[in-house]
């Protein structure tokens, strides 16, 4: 992903919205009420937890509990609507760009939230990496259409030139003025908000972002969302655009962990029986956690590998059969697709040697090692840890218009959900 990008004006374009955000004297306190990406929540110990946290916490929106799809959407749309009622949401008095950090220990992230004007992929200005399933984005266009809203930002990425320049510089100026918020997480990450409304440093950023193209590092189902409802509502209008949050990696550079796989109905004594049939390399570790993993980067820095998990012990799945893979791995994608782990998880083993769908029933997606780990103990499953992929093989196949597996990453640090919130309503 070349810095130049795009020719001017066919790159990316952000513009201003009012921001809806909480009234800090309405709630315990902003970080009782946020809550992350709705797909990192681990359901349902940290749904709990956060509903619990707060009576207003945001997740009662992007994740409202019912009996049904439409009374979830429903509820959703309805508790927003109160809160507005009550004072506890409230829109900024004009239209800004936000700057927004992040901090913790060693890790600084800045990058600027508006709302972005939608591209299609084959324009090649934003840029997807991985699969997405259907059901998924229904929900989410679903939980869109009838709040009016789009409740948290997607992260993006471009790669500027590192100086202090255009957006860049724009960032660097705001973040010594007082902020809008600040607020602390239980994660120990800090949280600062700016608003950005200076009409001459609004044009910097339109004209430095108009010669850029993004990845999206997190998010590709609200993406696939946002072009749903866009076609829905054809025409100029707050449907053109979705919120999202622009990081320049070249002057912070983002995290890439990997995301793992549950097998919820798979116990680890049948995916090891499967395995040992086969040629894979199979090897008990009977080694905390921590050991484990620095075993399987060892293995991943090889062939492709894994880590099992579920009966109380580790098991390192490695060096499998070139010739089993090459009957098992489609062969009309470029061998970077084709060696990653994830393909190779969901192509050889889960599709050829375990037998089972990508359905929610049959398979979750849990970003937090410990979490994957603890769920699959409780109820009999398998963990699957991953290796995370290298960033630069993710870029290199966004590209090409190659789409990995979906899940296949998780970039960070992601923003906080319940900071800033866009009512389309309101433009």
């Amino acid at each position: 992903m070349n810095s130049e990008g795009p020719a001017a004006d066919d790159g990316l374009r952000l513009i201003p919205f009012r921001g809806l955000r909480y009234v800090p004297e309405r709630v315990g306190s902003l970080a009782a009420v946020t809550s992350p990406p709705y797909d990192v929540v681990v359901r349902p110990d940290g749904l709990h937890h956060l509903e619990s946290a707060d009576p207003h916490n945001i997740v009662r929106l992007i994740l409202p509990q019912a009996a049904t799809p439409a009374a979830r959407h429903r509820q959703a749309a309805d508790t927003l609507s109160r809160w507005l009622a009550e004072g506890v949401l409230a829109p900024d008095p004009e239209p800004a760009l936000y700057v927004y950090e992040q901090r913790h220990c060693d890790i600084l992230q800045r990058g600027v939230i508006g709302a972005l004007a939608l591209s299609e992929p084959s324009e090649g200005v934003v840029l997807p990496h991985e699969d997405v399933m259907s059901d998924i984005v229904a929900d989410r266009a679903a939980l869109m259409r009838t709040t009016d809203a789009n409740f948290e930002p997607l992260l993006l990425t471009y790669r500027g030139t590192g100086e202090a320049t255009g957006t860049t510089a724009v960032i660097e100026r705001t973040v010594h003025r007082p902020p809008l918020l600040a607020t602390t997480t239980e994660d120990g990450f800090s949280h600062r908000l700016w608003p950005v409304t200076d009409p001459a440093e609004l044009a910097s950023v339109d004209a430095d972002l108009a010669r850029r193209r993004a990845l999206i590092a997190d998010g590709h189902h609200r993406w696939a969302t946002y072009l749903r409802l866009r076609a829905e509502h054809p025409g100029h209008g707050p449907w053109s655009y979705g919120l999202v949050l622009l990081i320049d990696t070249a002057r912070y550079p983002l995290r890439v962990r990997a995301i793992h796989r549950l097998l919820h109905r798979l116990p680890v004594a049948g995916a090891l029986t499967a395995l040992t049939a086969t040629a894979f390399r199979v090897r008990r570790l009977d080694t905390p956690l921590p050991r484990a993993l620095e075993a399987l980067a060892t293995a991943a820095g090889e062939s492709n590998a894994f880590l099992l998990a579920g009966d109380g012990a580790f098991h390192l799945v490695d060096r499998p059969d070139p010739e089993l893979l090459a009957r098992t791995v489609r062969t009309d994608r470029p061998e970077a697709w084709r060696s990653l782990d994830a393909t190779v998880l969901h192509s050889t083993l889960l599709d050829h040697l375990w037998s089972i769908p990508d359905t929610p029933e049959q398979i979750a997606y849990i970003h937090d090692t410990e979490a994957a780990v603890t769920q699959a103990v409780r109820n009999g499953g398998t963990a699957v840890l991953m290796h995370p992929v290298r960033e630069e093989v993710v870029r290199e196949l966004a590209e090409k218009g190659v789409t990995m597996p979906r899940k296949s990453t998780s970039f960070g640090p992601k923003p906080a959900t319940g900071l800033v919130l866009r009512s389309l309503t309101l433009e």
